[in-house]
């Protein structure tokens, strides 16, 4: 496993996410298409955390956070950037999404919780805001981000 590796998967994804709104239908078709028990879900979380023990994932540390951009948006990922998160028990820094974020939740230790959600997809649409919040233990997470828009700088 590998960036190029991984990078080819970010864009089997993202071929189907194209030009789709995001809402809560695209969390519905994420979580119906690409579930927890699914192949496209098993591969995207053994590629996270074979990135995260080989080092070429999550290789910054802030506030209890390991973090990092993996992917920057390109045509080949349709536009997405792809950040990657490791958090246990934490709630990190408030940001919102300009243009949308779409996360997939990979629990570490089985219970644990992003947002109050389980292992799968779920959809923030543009204009949102969150800090993001891991509870019951670790989750790694993966976040797709339209043109790479971030803004860390809006008020809570």
């Amino acid at each position: 496993m590998g960036v190029e590796s991984f990078t080819r998967q970010i864009e089997e994804l993202t071929a189907d996410l194209a030009g789709k709104s995001l809402d809560e239908t695209l969390a519905g078709h994420l979580n119906n298409r690409y579930p927890p028990s699914g192949e496209t879900y098993r591969a995207l979380a053994a590629a996270c955390q074979a990135g995260i023990a080989e080092g070429w994932l999550c290789g910054r540390e802030a506030g209890g956070i390991k973090y990092g951009r993996v992917i920057k948006p390109s045509p080949a990922t349709h536009g997405f950037s792809v950040d990657v998160v490791d958090m246990d028990e934490v709630v990190g820094p408030h940001h919102a999404h300009p243009q949308g974020e779409i996360d997939l939740v990979m629990p570490v230790d089985g219970g644990a919780l992003f947002d109050g959600s389980g292992a799968g997809w779920v959809v923030y649409p543009p204009g949102s805001s969150h800090r993001p919040t891991v509870t019951a233990g670790r989750a790694i997470v993966l976040y797709l981000l339209p043109g790479g828009s971030i803004d860390f700088n809006a008020a809570p």
